[in-house]
């Protein structure tokens, strides 16, 4: 026995000793890659040019740092963050970006137009590139237009024309199958309800629709004349002569050279000067992350749908969207760090869960209670959920073309009991207490569950009302004006006091500066939640080594059937029985 001991013993020290020695050898290897990678410094070029690439669809910020693994796409934050870091950086002479596939919002476009006049301002140059400017949407050109050069190639389409949207309305695919929707709205406006009630757009939400498009529409041709030194009727008549080629678009001024993307990118480094590279800007980005001064102005990132609890997050996997939990001790992390004056809250949120975004407002309160200013800068879309948990900030910002407000909630099923039986499937219900199986899909609700919800959708509507009164400092009559489930451009928003300032980020980082004494020019930024323990030190070795982690290849959808693909995406959207705060009968001018 002592002998079989004495051997166990022997063969787990072994085990130990072997893992012991890979461990050092693991700790030896990274140094020496980290060591490399302070003794070349940043590894860029003496001189470099930025590129962007625009084309698809960018997220207005990344997911919550939750882990080290997860790909890294460009961002419009990061875009405006690179840009800035870039502007002041003497090596970084100008920037290519391409785009024209439509991807850009018109309140994304705004936002990147500001970036990159502060970077032209810092003595940069920004050429445009685009294959073409497919799409009759604002968005791409709008961008393209604060650069001091649009190229495009010959005999190219250049469909940009105006703003425009619709929805589909299922009501009538629900009568067919013997479907009941029965969804409350509060109020008029809040369209959403409409998709699957009604079988056409009503009064209210076409008069909320044209306002929004022709508010955005004149905003943004405003500014494609300022950009491209035009009067507003010679880009107006521009816009209405599309579908038209690039040779068209280049004679109305629109554009100022016919060429390739390679042309584009040679020109661009002959500007900037002999021995001149290309560096893609999240590379660059990456590359320079990591000062050593203190910050002292907090980015609390919330973009996506609102939703209760947390994303655990592991090192294999990111967050997608706005956990309540995770949010809220995001803006407490913030709250609760000495050395940060103020917080900038990014909002780019439709809304979603009442007491989650409930949740996330009061933490906002709490920080605004501990001393720490509270601006919220907003995305293409702060609506219903999204302005919830912007309405006790010390200021609001919005782009002109931000769809913002959506003050309202929304609530039901849709019942298809009745649907399936015409399958043969005949669902038996059974449940103990009253209003168990209040929300199952199989059975309407009774007249007395439907006035029980009628009234929870009343006491939720008047409470964000009456935080909206409060937090904005509006009349509670006012405030209930410009709600009912209304939505609006930024622009229109500020005009009904529901947003302090039109702007991008910088302008909520000057607002943030200011309530927090902090000189603009020494603005020093930390994203929250901040990476502890090892994600922060896997983080930190992945961006101080020489080509770090790598990067994952992007998984694209197969799904490319659009009549499929939008009655689905409808669907999915479908109240859940809870009241809810979310606005997602939305154009996207």
């Amino acid at each position: 026995m002592i002998r079989f001991l004495a051997w166990v013993r022997a063969i787990l020290m072994s085990v130990v000793n072997t893992l012991a020695r890979a461990a050092v050898l693991l700790l030896i290897v990274l140094g020496v890659l980290f060591v490399i990678g302070l003794a070349r410094g940043d590894g860029l070029p003496g001189t470099m040019v930025v590129t962007m690439d625009l084309r698809e669809a960018l997220p207005d910020s990344a997911a919550s740092p939750t882990s080290v693994f997860t790909p890294r796409r460009l961002t419009v934050m990061g875009l405006v963050l690179g840009l800035e870091a870039a502007g002041k950086d003497a090596r970084v002479k100008g920037a290519v970006m391409q785009l024209g596939n439509g991807a850009i919002s018109t309140a994304q476009a705004q936002e990147i137009a500001a970036a990159v006049r502060r970077f032209r301002d810092q003595g940069k140059f920004v050429i445009a590139q685009a294959t073409a400017f497919r799409g009759s949407g604002l968005g791409d050109y709008l961008a393209a237009s604060a650069a001091d050069e649009i190229w495009i190639q010959p005999k190219a389409d250049f469909s940009v024309s105006g703003a425009g949207g619709g929805s589909l309305f299922l009501r009538g695919l629900f009568d067919k199958i013997a479907a009941e929707p029965q969804i409350a709205k509060r109020a008029e406006y809040k369209s959403a309800a409409d998709t699957f009630m009604e079988t056409k757009m009503s009064d209210a939400d076409r008069e909320q629709q044209v306002r929004l498009l022709n508010t955005v529409y004149d905003g943004a041709v405003d500014q494609m004349a300022t950009a491209r030194k035009l009067n507003k009727a010679q880009v107006i008549a521009a816009l209405e002569a599309s579908p038209q080629f690039s040779e068209d678009a280049r004679s109305h001024k629109l554009v100022d050279r016919l060429g390739y993307d390679d042309e584009a990118r040679s020109a661009a480094l002959r500007r900037a000067g002999e021995g001149a590279r290309t560096v893609k800007l999240g590379d660059y980005a990456r590359e320079i992350s990591g000062g050593m001064r203190r910050a002292n102005i907090a980015l609390v990132v919330a973009a996506g749908e609102i939703r209760d609890g947390t994303d655990k997050g592991s090192l294999w996997s990111g967050a997608t969207g706005i956990a309540s939990d995770d949010l809220s001790a995001a803006i407490r992390q913030a709250a609760a760090d000495k050395a940060i004056k103020a917080i900038v809250l990014r909002v780019d949120s439709p809304g979603g869960s009442v007491t989650a975004s409930d949740q996330i407002l009061h933490a906002v309160k709490a920080a605004q209670r501990a001393g720490k200013p509270v601006v919220v800068s907003m995305g293409s879309v702060a609506a219903s959920g999204g302005y919830y948990i912007a309405t006790s900030a010390n200021r609001i910002v919005a782009a002109p073309a931000t769809i913002t407000g959506s003050i309202g909630v929304l609530t039901g099923k849709v019942s298809v009991g009745k649907s399936i039986e015409k399958l043969g499937v005949h669902a038996e219900l059974v449940g103990v207490g009253k209003n168990t199986l209040m929300n199952t899909p199989f059975q309407p609700y009774t007249p007395e569950q439907w006035a029980n919800l009628n009234r929870q959708a009343d006491v939720i509507y008047q409470d964000f009302v009456g935080k909206v009164a409060a937090g904005r400092k509006l009349p509670v009559a006012q405030a209930e004006a410009v709600a009912k489930g209304r939505v609006w451009s930024g622009a229109d928003a500020r005009a009904n006091g529901l947003v302090d300032l039109l702007g991008g980020f910088w302008t909520a980082a000057g607002e943030a500066a200011r309530l927090g004494h902090v000189p603009a020019g020494e603005m020093v930024f930390r994203t929250y939640p901040a990476r502890r323990g090892i994600l922060a030190s896997l983080a930190w070795l992945r961006d101080g080594m020489d080509a770090g982690l790598g990067s994952l290849a992007r998984f694209e959808s197969l799904m490319d059937l659009p009549a499929v693909e939008a009655v689905s995406g409808q669907m999915s959207r479908l109240p859940r029985g809870g009241v809810e705060l979310r606005a997602t009968h939305l154009p996207q001018p």
